[in-house]
This record gives C-alpha cells, sequence and structure tokens, in this order.
C-alpha cells in the first residue's frame, strides 16, 4: 500500500538506495509493521528488528527491502491513540526522528498503560508525551504540546469535539488499518500479503531465516 507522503517519516531504509535520475529507482519489498505503542507484544518485535536484526542486515537483503510502521490504535487501551497522536506530532515537526520516538514509546509504554494514566486529564498526559519527545529526540517541548492539547473552549462554530492538530492524521492511520482489515497488533504484511507465520516471538535466528527465503 501506498505510504501518504505527509507520513513519511514511518518509512525505514535500511540502506541507502542510489538516487541517480539516469537509473530506473529499485523495486524493494515492502514489510508493513502494524503496531501499537502500548502492545507489549508490538514492542518485542520492533525492538527486535531495530537492535538485532536491522543493524546485521546483509548488503544484499538491506537494498532490497524497505520497512513502514503502520500506527495501529488499539482503541481498548485509551492511552494508544495519545501515544500515536504524539509519534504523529513528532512526524510533523521532524519526520526523520519519527523511528527514533517509536523507539523512545516503545521503551517508556508502560508510562502509558492504563494504571498509570487514569487519573491523568488527557493534556497532562500530552505534556508527559512531550516531554518525553523532547528528551529523546531533541524537539522542543512546548512545538509538541501545541500540537497535541485541547481546547476546553469551544470552536467558533460552537463544536466541542474540536480535536487537535493531529486529528486528521489520526483519522488517516485508522482509516488505513480499516482498508486492509488489520486487527491484532503486531501485524507484519508483506508486499500487500499478511505474512501470518511471522511472530513477535521471533529472534535473530528465525529473521535471518526468513530473510533467506523470501527476500531475494
Amino acid at each position: 500500500m501506498a505510504l501518504a507522503p505527509k507520513l513519511s517519516g514511518a518509512r525505514y531504509l535500511p540502506s541507502n538506495l542510489p538516487t541517480s535520475s539516469s537509473s530506473p529507482p529499485p523495486q524493494l519489498h515492502t514489510i508493513e509493521l502494524y503496531l501499537d505503542y502500548v502492545c507489549p507484544y508490538s514492542a518485542k518485535i520492533f525492538n527486535t528488528l531495530t537492535t538485532q536484526i536491522l543493524p546485521s542486515l546483509s548488503p544484499h537483503h538491506s537494498s532490497k527491502i524497505q520497512f513502514l510502521l503502520r500506527q495501529q490504535i488499539q482503541p481498548w487501551h485509551p492511552s494508544s491513540t495519545l501515544t500515536h497522536e504524539a509519534a504523529l506530532a513528532v512526524n510533523h515537526l521532524s519526520p526523520q526522528k519519527f523511528w527514533d520516538f517509536s523507539s523512545a514509546l516503545f521503551t517508556h509504554q508502560k508510562e502509558y498503560f492504563d494504571v498509570n494514566v487514569v487519573n491523568e486529564t488527557r493534556n497532562e498526559t500530552y505534556k508527559r508525551l512531550a516531554k518525553l519527545a523532547a528528551d529523546s529526540v531533541g524537539l522542543k517541548e512546548d512545538d509538541v504540546f501545541n500540537l497535541l492539547k485541547i481546547s476546553d473552549k469551544p470552536a467558533e462554530d460552537g463544536s466541542l469535539n474540536t480535536g487537535n492538530a493531529v486529528t486528521a492524521d489520526v483519522k488517516l492511520v485508522v482509516k488505513t488499518a480499516r482498508l486492509v482489515g488489520v486487527h491484532v497488533s503486531p501485524t507484519v504484511i508483506v508486499n500487500g500479503v499478511v505474512a501470518n507465520e511471522i511472530s513477535s516471538g521471533w529472534g535473530k535466528e528465525e529473521w535471518d531465516e526468513w530473510f533467506e527465503k523470501n527476500i531475494y
């Protein structure tokens, strides 16, 4: 599936691809990772890939694939939406920091589990997420918070569902997942087809074997 230009930070290319206009663009295998920032299994597969697999990927494989981090909001965890909004705010401000901030969200995910947010207002949780963005990827805390905060005043047209500056992006990522019928997190789609064999429990051996069989 195509990636909207406004979500460009979601793309990760393991290899520096040639940019010469005289040669056709390489045909890449596309691995889409549908992940939720407050899902422990999503954290497991993300951390395995980013810390164990991608750093040691062979040049042969790294030149043939691209990864897309698809944000899979799980609404039975209300804070899921808030963490994904924070990632969208970071993507808006600095797309190249999206994957690093995603790593920070997974590292700190327990801080946004139900028990740890239930007594906060929504804007208080946003403030913590904005601080995490500042601490982890160096963005200005106020810049992130200003994209997330919810006003306590009605809109000019009287609407009380005012949303925030990334609400339109939330709708986009939700529609993307609905279009392909993704429900479970994590879900991995390879070249447009769900790869049910890929498990969050995989280690380096399983991933290396899968790359040998499927990326050629």
